[in-house]
């Protein structure tokens, strides 16, 4: 499954095209709006439950492999080229820089420094060691929005996608950042079994 030559794609950090940004920006802050702890906590905590159902099922095997899916919406066209690992990967990464700015944010304290959709693409050659960390990644942000006694921050740290956010704005991106990435691993998953099924005809041809 993976080719001796990467596929041409946009460099990271490129973006979404400005129609589709448009309209997650939208979708994004009406989700932000209705939305609250108890809601963002469940849909964080169902993608998660998902994402772990969908990695315990899979090819262990294969987990590492990187293949190329369309892409989704919300997701950068470099990150179509990915492995299952390399996308718990980078849910570990951002998951901890979420917990962190929910932390801050609530602490009315700004972070410093910006947040980069560049920065936090993950390791091409991780593998499955990966999963305990991403597991923890995810208690991270639970702990931080436990921790935080009030989400409604006045202190805001811009998101490069949707602009400032304050914790409860991060908080609402946790749940909405996993259920792309979910989707992705659906893809990765169905395009890895389908590639099985096409061998086993091949072989038994």
């Amino acid at each position: 499954m993976n080719s001796i030559e990467e596929p041409q794609l946009a460099p990271p950090g490129a973006g979404l095209p400005k129609p589709e940004l448009f309209i997650a920006r939208l979708i994004f802050a009406a989700q932000s709006r209705l939305g609250n702890r108890d809601s963002f906590n469940a849909h964080f905590t169902r993608e998660r439950q998902t994402i772990h159902q969908l990695v315990a099922t899979g090819n262990p095997a294969a987990a590492a492999t990187r293949v190329l899916i369309a892409r989704l919406p919300g997701l950068e066209d470099s990150s179509r080229y990915w492995s299952v690992c390399m996308t718990l990967d980078h849910l570990r990464i951002v998951n901890h820089g979420i917990a962190r700015t929910i932390s801050s944010l609530s602490k009315e304290i700004s972070p410093a420094g910006q947040a980069s959709t560049a920065a936090v693409k993950p390791n091409p050659t991780v593998d499955l060691s990966v999963l305990d960390a991403y597991e923890k990644s995810c208690d991270a942000v639970l702990a931080a929005v436990s921790a935080a006694p009030n989400l409604n921050s006045r202190a805001r740290f811009t998101h490069p996608w949707f602009g400032p956010l304050n914790a409860s704005g991060w908080h609402a991106m946790a749940g909405s950042h996993m259920s792309i990435h979910r989707k992705q691993i659906e893809r990765i998953l169905h395009r890895l079994a389908s590639a099985d099924a096409s061998s086993n005809r091949n072989g038994h041809a």
